[in-house]
């Protein structure tokens, strides 16, 4: 269940398996933020990781998660190819910036209402937007539950 939601089996999921079962979906959200606080680094970054790059081929994206694939819109996608081209840009500029991937909870957004989002985070610094794609994280699973019940 824990990787349906967060994506892959990331330290976070490894804590949560190990914590769970949970009495509640909000109790469980609580304690996934707690861990994520309190994780290394490097192993938020793993967890960050997890999540398939936003604009990725369609091939590799359902590969990684199909759930991702279906949140990101690749089943009715028609993004035009100078917007794929102009995310790959960018998600490449991103991570060799922040040494991560850039995670947003997309929210039914097209590829292209994300072009600005990700030109504007690419502004900010490492130790924030490191914070800011844990809470997208977080934000990407509690929809995920929501959807599910």
């Amino acid at each position: 269940m824990y990787e349906r939601l967060f994506e892959g089996s990331t330290p976070l999921v490894e804590r949560l398996r190990g914590e769970g079962p949970f009495d509640t979906n909000a109790e469980m959200l609580a304690r996934a933020r707690e861990i994520l606080e309190g994780l290394s680094e490097a192993e938020q970054i793993a967890v960050i990781n997890a999540h398939p790059r936003i604009g990725e081929r369609p091939d590799r994206v359902r590969a990684q998660s199909a759930r991702s694939f279906e949140e990101q819109g690749y089943d009715r996608d028609q993004t035009p190819p100078h917007v794929v081209l102009r995310l790959a840009s960018l998600n490449e500029a991103y991570e060799e910036k922040f040494g991560f991937r850039f995670v947003v909870f997309v929210n039914r957004r097209s590829k292209e209402a994300l072009l600005p989002v990700l030109e504007a985070r690419l502004r900010g610094s490492r130790d924030a937007e490191r914070a800011r794609a844990l809470a997208e994280i977080l934000a990407i699973a509690e929809d995920r539950l929501k959807r599910e019940a």
